[in-house]
């Protein structure tokens, strides 16, 4: 999110109501901001332009994430290898997120499968792809924020 287009608290409450509800009607978040729904339009269409916004999504409760299980993987590689790591990490469906990072890891994946036993498979897998030194997994037992 880019600091710049984020211009006052105006825009910081639109977007704060927005993750918490992203098909509010315009009129219900205007009501909820105090300001007019000419604005709360102005205000949207302004950082959807900038992509501060990039899209309105579903959140999934947490009765249906209950289905499976999710883990954070943290993967070390090799040097020279995370081009290649990604790729292969980029052909399982079950990431769900796949992100670069600073510390012990280079890379820390979310990982969603149906069962303990897909897990298992999956993670087996992701430490045999050419390149990765170790994985390490925590799996995810409750979400308590969930802002995504």
């Amino acid at each position: 999110m880019s600091t710049v287009a984020l211009r006052d608290q105006l825009d910081r409450d639109l977007l704060a109501l927005l993750q918490a509800n992203a098909r509010a009607s315009t009129a219900d978040l205007a009501r909820q901001l105090g300001a007019a729904r000419t604005t709360v339009l102005a205000r949207l269409g302004r950082m959807e332009r900038e992509g501060v916004i990039a899209g309105y999504t579903v959140r999934l409760g947490q009765d249906v994430r209950d289905m499976g299980l999710q883990a954070f993987v943290g993967i070390t590689v090799q040097p020279k290898a995370g081009r290649e790591v990604v790729r292969q990490i980029s052909r399982m469906p079950e990431v769900r997120q796949l992100c670069a990072v600073s510390g012990e890891f280079d890379y820390v994946v979310l990982l969603r499968a149906e069962s303990a036993l897909r897990m298992n498979t999956l993670l087996d897998e992701m430490g045999n792809f050419d390149g990765v030194v170790k994985t390490t997994t925590s799996v995810a037992l409750e979400w308590k924020i969930d802002r995504t």
